[in-house]
């Protein structure tokens, strides 16, 4: 049971950003409750101790964030009842990643006299997270847009309550008039909605990045899948026609209208599916820097994705290289009362029923397997709600004939289909150079 902690510890660390505040020392949800009062009612103990809280109640999850903001980062935050709640960890590993991108000699630098890293944050919603972490951490400047009232005005609340960095971050209205001129979309995946980037950011201006939470969903009705949380989110943050695909793809036009406005644009991405599209685009409109990254934080995984127009400064590589041993697919539409351990359940008994020897390791989502002498691992993460990711990575070292596991893998796939999600068209996808 110890080294069962420990191991998920270890995991756990590894999925976090190394210079995130969180990545040595997790907030600790009992000293949290004892040095703020407001939050002692929403923490309980588990059979074996453990403090915990209820990730389905939205004044739980938003209370954290409160107290995670004050107690780590001294800044004051609250948001009303209904509005986008972000996780602090995961916010962070946003912000630690363009820094990242930003200290590389991937392209070449600005140089400013004041030498302030200028951010410009797509949909900063009532939560302001992004601005408030990159300016409280780094001392970054950020103009924050949003098109409700609402949300510009807690964002407006959440500055002026820290008037230590209030002075680094504008907010700004994007003018929902524009909404008209984004119908004739032609690449734009037939987004419609209010200007992104065209039309909000002013003549001349210079940013050393964007970034952006797009709306991941189509419907309120996608979006509210999952049981297991309550991160709260209105119509305007979390869903748009097309979601994240439709608008992130006119993310990269408005990029192809500013060009060299922005060293980097980036974007968080919800599906895998998703990226390798958005990838696809960007090689089409002739953009040849693109990283990736991944962040897995928990059971969750999302993707980074970013593009430059400033010519490279040497030969770019890949940051994902490509791999026979590791594969992945997505199963997607999956029903509410469906789980990543039910699908965790289904793959020990697709291998057990094959005669391989597994072994499951249930508090971190994986299976390792021994199969005709090739020892492979098979992990299940969640997305987004309805959808999961299943990978398959070979044991290091592992010598294996070419396509078997390939073949295994589409087998397993098949099966997990025919249970999970009939409905669903088939999409296999491999780890590739994306």
């Amino acid at each position: 049971m110890g080294n069962n902690k420990k191991r998920r510890r270890e995991t756990e660390k590894r999925s976090i950003h190394p210079r995130n505040k969180y990545s040595d020392n997790p907030p600790d949800f009992g000293a949290l409750a004892s040095l703020y009062p407001s939050f002692h009612p929403y923490v309980f103990y588990s059979c074996e101790g453990k403090p915990k809280i209820d990730w389905k109640d939205f004044n739980a999850t938003r209370e954290l964030t409160r107290v995670l903001l004050l107690h780590d980062h001294s800044l004051t935050w609250w948001i009303p009842d209904g509005q986008l709640c972000p996780t602090v960890p995961n916010r962070s590993n946003y912000i630690h990643w363009i820094e990242d991108l930003l200290s590389s000699d991937i392209i070449p630098n600005y140089h400013r006299d004041n030498n302030i890293i200028k951010g410009f944050d797509i949909g900063t919603g009532a939560n302001c997270i992004y601005p408030l972490l990159g300016a409280s951490l780094l001392g970054w400047s950020f103009v924050g847009t949003d098109v409700t009232d609402v949300a510009l005005e807690w964002a407006e609340r959440n500055v002026k309550s820290n008037p230590q960095i209030s002075q680094l971050i504008e907010i700004r209205k994007a003018d929902i008039e524009g909404e008209l001129t984004n119908q004739n979309t032609n690449n734009g995946e037939g987004y419609v909605g209010p200007p992104i980037l065209v039309g909000v950011v002013k003549t001349d201006e210079k940013f050393d990045f964007c970034m952006c939470n797009p709306p991941f969903f189509e419907t309120m009705d996608e979006a509210g899948l999952n049981p297991n949380t309550s991160c709260g989110g209105t119509p305007a943050e979390m869903v748009c026609p097309g979601g994240e695909q439709a608008f992130i793809s006119r993310m990269i036009q408005d990029s192809v209208q500013l060009k060299q406005s922005f060293r980097w644009y980036t974007s968080m991405v919800g599906k895998k599916s998703n990226l390798k599209n958005l990838i696809s685009k960007l090689r089409e409109v002739g953009i040849t820097v693109v990283k990736t990254t991944e962040f897995v934080q928990g059971q969750t995984c999302r993707w980074g994705i970013a593009w430059s127009f400033l010519p490279p400064t040497k030969k770019i590589i890949s940051s994902h290289v490509a791999t026979k041993n590791v594969l992945t697919f997505m199963l997607e539409g999956i029903q509410r009362q469906f789980s990543a351990f039910h699908v965790l359940q289904s793959v020990e008994s697709f291998f057990k029923e094959s005669g391989a020897s597994c072994k499951l390791n249930a508090a971190l989502f994986y299976i390792d397997v021994v199969s005709n002498d090739l020892h492979f691992r098979v992990t299940v993460f969640e997305q987004i709600p309805g959808t999961l990711l299943v990978r398959g990575s070979l044991k290091p070292g592992e010598a294996v004939v070419p396509g078997l596991l390939s073949s295994i893998f589409l087998q397993l796939e098949d099966a997990l289909r025919k249970e999970f999600c009939p409905e669903k068209v088939s999409i296999h996808i491999s780890d590739s150079n994306a």
